[in-house]
């Protein structure tokens, strides 16, 4: 009597186990069925190339005096912020070439030239002006807005 009772409880023990074993297996099947498939295109890293064939992604600007994508930060002028006395983490950059100075602004999409007529004066165009004095000043009409080395 005992064998049969102990034989009926590893039966049943066994078949309990059997059917948590096979909800599992479907549980763990529902989970990996492959999500809907996203349909937009990944995005390439350096893939933004602008319509000079800069990639900014890789810190590269087209400069219109030296004809070829830069990296701004590395061969030029570094003008700081220098509004009303504070202190801005913004900053502008210049590259020389001749009598022309290439500004780069950051609320600027494009650079811009300024001219000057004769060395030792300032580089002009419109209200902006590129004073050589203690490094270079960068003045908007008749505010300081950078300055640098």
């Amino acid at each position: 009597m005992k064998k049969v009772l102990l034989f009926s409880v590893i039966i049943a023990l066994s078949f309990s186990c059997a059917k948590k074993v096979s909800e599992e297996k479907k549980e763990s099947k529902e989970v990996s069925k492959p999500a809907k498939k996203d349909t937009t295109p990944a995005v390439v890293v350096g893939g933004d190339s602008d319509s000079h064939g800069c990639k900014a992604s890789a810190g590269y600007n087209w400069s219109i005096l030296k004809k070829e994508c830069i990296r701004i930060f590395e061969n030029s002028t570094k003008l700081s912020h220098a509004e009303d006395g504070k202190t801005y983490s913004t900053v502008a950059y210049v590259i020389f070439d001749g009598d022309k100075a290439e500004l780069f602004l950051d609320t600027q999409k494009e650079s811009i030239i300024l001219e000057r007529k004769s060395e030792g004066d300032s580089w002009v165009k419109d209200d902006l002006q590129l004073i050589p004095w203690k490094g270079y000043v960068l003045k908007k009409g008749e505010k300081i807005i950078y300055t640098g080395e």
